[in-house]
């Protein structure tokens, strides 16, 4: 092994090593990437990029997307339009086995479509869902591990954070990532219902049947809370894939369509919409820091030569694409269980991508598949953030040793889907090539 490669995986095994004892991992990623870039270029090399690049991130228009759909998301819930819809949802579920855990699986689709933060997604639903769940009995480890699953969604369906990251730092169109989650959002919670169902059959003390009933009347008049998340949905995802708007100003546009939903529907007040604020703004300062130092330590890989050593030992090895595929969801898969997803993934994208691009892979395919292990990684014990995210905010009625057995089921499901994505690329690049 030569030297630009020995010196790449020691400065990953001592940011992960950082991680490991608590460190915040943008400080880690940045702190190693800094370090690096001193050896690499120099003192004045290291001022200069430290200098400059925070300005050109903050700068970039590109970027002004992430906190445009946070706001969406964030004045979505908390004006109302989330719960409305769960009970829309709920009022068509009812009276079959699992019912609560399809409404939940649907409005949690719902959700992601107008909110781009898988954890705010399982937080919202595990208040909304889950006492209702406890009510009827329901088994509080396998229901939290579905609320905490279903909220993963938020990570392939747009406008999904994760996409936007992943499109910055590989010059790839967020439109196109955008479009290309819609088909394995909707796969994905369609297997969900699928086995929700099953597993209620097997293990029916997991889950009562129901003897609620709501009439057909009632369930048509309560589809009236639907109709937010349906024109937000038109607006972001109609203006991108028709090209009227570009990622960014449909961003914006859905922010102004979800804050003028709320005043017309009197949702809105000044503390709800200082909460958003506040909320997006916290939001958005953890990912542009994020962002920042794993530009650093990415700037770092590349003049180290670290990255084309690797693409070439990966793409001289005769490994298979499948192969390599195999390998990525393997190391994504362990490095779920001790990192956050997004952490993860600036971390992991500036040496991986490259290897993905000398086989010559389709890139907004591997997006998806990437998406797709972030959802993974979120759920897996024993750090999945999405578990801690739910216990949190279920004030008690679920511990942490049960849903880690609770949740198991889907990540197999997700499991599942995943290879069916791998097997099966067309899924996933059909409307983005209907873009061209």
């Amino acid at each position: 092994m030569n030297e630009s490669l020995t010196t790449g995986l020691i400065a990953i095994g001592v940011m992960l090593s950082l991680a490991a004892f608590g460190v915040p991992i943008a400080f880690s990623i940045g702190i190693i990437g800094s370090i690096g870039l001193y050896f690499v270029g120099g003192a004045t090399f290291l001022v200069a990029s430290i200098q400059t690049m925070p300005y050109a991130v903050a700068s970039e228009y590109s970027f002004a997307v992430i906190p445009m759909f946070v706001l969406m998301g964030t004045i979505a819930a908390h004006t109302g339009i989330i719960s409305e819809l769960y009970n829309a949802v709920n009022r068509w579920t009812e009276g079959v086995r699992g019912g609560l855990l399809m409404a939940s699986t649907l409005a949690s689709a719902g959700f992601a479509a107008i909110s781009g933060s898988t954890i705010v997604n399982a937080a919202m639903f595990t208040r909304i869902a889950l006492p209702e769940m406890a009510k009827r009995n329901y088994n509080m480890g396998f229901s939290a591990g579905a609320i905490a699953a279903a909220g993963t969604f938020a990570a392939l369906i747009p406008p999904s954070l994760t996409f936007v990251i992943f499109g910055i730092m590989t010059q790839q169109s967020i439109g196109k990532l955008f479009m290309a989650g819609i088909l394995p959002g909707i796969l994905t919670a369609g297997c969900y219902l699928i086995a929700i169902p099953l597993i209620a059959k097997i293990r029916p003390r997991w889950v009562p049947l129901s003897e609620s009933r709501t009439t057909l009347r009632h369930k048509i008049v309560g589809l009236k809370g639907v109709w937010p998340m349906i024109v937000l949905v038109f607006i972001v995802l109609g203006g991108i894939y028709s090209g009227i708007t570009p990622p960014t100003s449909a961003g914006a546009v859905g922010a102004v369509g979800a804050f003028a939903i709320a005043v017309l529907r009197r949702r809105m007040s000044g503390r709800r919409l200082w909460l958003s604020i506040r909320e997006t703004a916290e939001l958005t300062s953890i990912l542009f820091v994020l962002i920042i130092a794993g530009l650093l330590f990415s700037r770092f890989l590349v003049l180290s030569g670290f990255v084309s050593d690797l693409t070439s030992l990966v793409t001289g090895s005769g490994l298979s694409d499948y192969g390599f595929i195999l390998l990525i969801v393997l190391m994504y898969f362990v490095l779920g269980m001790f990192v956050d997803p997004l952490s993860m993934l600036v971390m992991t994208v500036p040496f991986v991508f490259p290897v993905i691009e000398a086989y010559g892979m389709h890139p907004i395919w591997f997006g998806v598949i990437l998406c797709k292990m972030i959802e993974l990684a979120v759920i897996t014990p024993p750090v999945g953030l999405n578990l801690f995210a739910v216990v949190s905010a279920s004030e008690g009625r679920v511990k942490l040793s049960e849903i880690y057995v609770g949740v198991l089921p889907f990540v197999l499901i997700e499991i599942v889907v995943l290879f069916i994505l791998i097997s099966f690329p067309e899924i996933s690049t059909f409307l983005p090539d209907q873009m061209d």
